[in-house]
């Protein structure tokens, strides 16, 4: 991709361009959806890197026949690595948006309390290998059936920003085709409501100099009547007012009204300024459903090829004729694999390529390298080949594509880029690609420490005697830690980083 290209992309379809790169890998699709048709939900969610927290035999036990019946057919239908595909992500990485609980279905009629399949993201200091879970919320704020031994989520609570109970085609493999009217692609309109039609207005806000411009097309205006109505109608409420979160600290108030049921709703802002309590206290419009699909704004853009999505999404999008409205795909040069590197090494120019697992300069006789190699380790000078090789092992052209794999947690890539350019019988030395590995390793431990519930919290969080003068330290999940010599360089890193996110960009 060209250097003065790539300035001119805005910052959030950069990051989604890595995401549809890098964080749902076609290996794993494949996996994932091969299990998925002979009926292996448990399968398909470990090959999407999900664990599941359900004993369904406890649930039936606890809540009848019934529910397991729902429950097991929506598992079968569930797509996870879809669901991985549309899951909020936070900038600039990409990675999974941490700390979620993501209402996926809700089971009414099935006790007292309320009863919904959620998917949890772990904390941000867990988040190694990007892994998420299943489980089953009880209105009560606990999971019952979670493994035994499992710490609690530090956000237990279904989030209402962030839900997909009332948008299954996110995630759910039978109804993913109805992706392309949801999100008005080709010039479909948005889904309704089978006893209405619907034509969805455009509000018109109050002039603030604050307030984001919902008219750009990151925002999926079209879409909010009909979206707020299935909200809504979700929430127990026909009509009424609900909001729209336009940024950190802004936040849209619109009312849908209709002259009556006969007519298309549309929304406006609402008349009367409201307290904040009760604000608060509105429906929220799901970020699915405010925002376009990142899909669309990339193909949009140039920034994707059809053949790099989801099958899934393609197919939905190429039912609805968007897919060539699209312009060409930017591409950069590909090298071919295999390609030796070549250095100039005394006067000449050498080749360096794999030759029996490993990276070797080919055209320099073995015994003349080894003698070479003693040279070096007794302190004489490295022929250029040598040299060449060596910063290959420490610092390789493909460190940031590494970096990206083992940041979305996608080890086995990583170690397949890896392998594919040093050799499946390479010893990696001091450097960068290292520390990399290394650093993907250990903090791998620590979501392991977090999943068996051994760890609550991050281990710089709750040192002994770095809370407070009794002594004590602070365990509490909200608290953030003072840095200081106990502070892990991760958490350092993070936390003395005043560019780090505090908003999620999502679909």
């Amino acid at each position: 991709m060209a250097p003065h290209f790539a300035n001119m992309i805005p910052a959030r379809l950069s990051m989604w361009q890595r995401v549809r790169e890098y964080a749902v890998p076609p290996s794993m699709i494949e996996a994932a959806t091969t299990r998925r048709a002979v009926g292996d939900w448990a399968g398909a969610c470990a090959a999407a890197r999900i664990d599941v927290n359900l004993d369904l035999r406890a649930v039936r036990d606890r809540h009848g026949t019934d529910l397991v019946t729902h429950l097991r057919a929506d598992l079968r239908r569930l797509a996870p690595d879809l669901l991985r595909w549309h899951m909020p992500r936070i900038a600039p990485d990409g990675r999974l948006r941490p700390g979620l609980t993501i209402s996926l279905a809700c089971y009414g009629g099935f006790g007292t309390a309320p009863l919904e399949l959620v998917v949890r993201t772990p904390p941000a200091w867990a988040d190694a290998g990007q892994r998420m879970s299943l489980a089953l919320w009880e209105g009560s704020g606990k999971s019952g059936n979670d493994a035994p031994g499992h710490h609690p989520h530090p956000h237990p609570h279904p989030d209402r920003r962030f839900r997909l109970d009332l948008h299954r085609h996110l995630w759910d493999s039978g109804r993913s085709g109805e992706l392309a009217r949801r999100c008005g692609a080709g010039g479909v309109r948005p889904v309704v409501p089978p006893d209405r039609t619907h034509a969805p207005g455009r509000p018109v806000l109050p002039d603030r100099s604050d307030r984001p411009d919902i008219h750009t097309s990151t925002w999926a205006v079209g879409s909010w009547a009909a979206e707020a109505e299935l909200l809504l109608r979700a929430e127990g409420r026909p009509r009424g007012a609900f909001t729209v979160r336009l940024g950190a600290r802004s936040r849209a108030v619109l009312e849908l009204v209709a002259p009556d049921d006969s007519h298309a709703p549309t929304f406006r802002p609402l008349r009367k300024a409201l307290p904040p309590q009760e604000v608060a206290a509105l429906p929220v419009l799901p970020e699915a459903a405010a925002r376009v699909l990142p899909d669309l704004e990339l193909l949009r853009s140039g920034l994707v090829a059809v053949e790099r999505l989801h099958p899934l999404v393609a197919a939905a999008l190429a039912a609805s004729g968007s897919v060539a409205s699209g312009s060409a795909p930017v591409a950069g040069p590909v090298s071919e694999p295999g390609d030796p590197h070549r250095v100039e090494c005394r006067g000449e120019v050498h080749r360096i390529a794999l030759r029996d697992g490993v990276l070797t300069a080919i055209d320099h006789d073995p015994a003349q390298l080894r003698r070479e190699e003693l040279l070096v380790a007794l302190g004489g000078p490295a022929l250029p080949c040598l040299r060449a090789i060596d910063a290959v092992h420490r610092n390789p052209e493909a460190l940031p594509a590494v970096r990206e794999r083992l940041g979305h947690g996608d080890v086995t890539g990583a170690l397949a880029v890896v392998e594919g350019l040093l050799g499946p019988g390479a010893v990696l030395r001091d450097g960068p690609l290292r520390e990399e590995l290394e650093s993907a390793a250990a903090r791998r431990i620590d979501h392991g420490l977090f999943r068996s519930g051994l760890v609550a919290v991050h281990p710089g969080a709750g040192a002994v005697g770095g809370g407070n003068a009794s002594g004590v330290g602070h365990t509490d999940t909200g608290h953030r830690p003072r840095l200081d010599r106990r502070t892990p360089p991760a958490m350092r890193r993070k936390q003395s980083s005043r560019a780090r996110p505090r908003t999620g960009l999502t679909c």
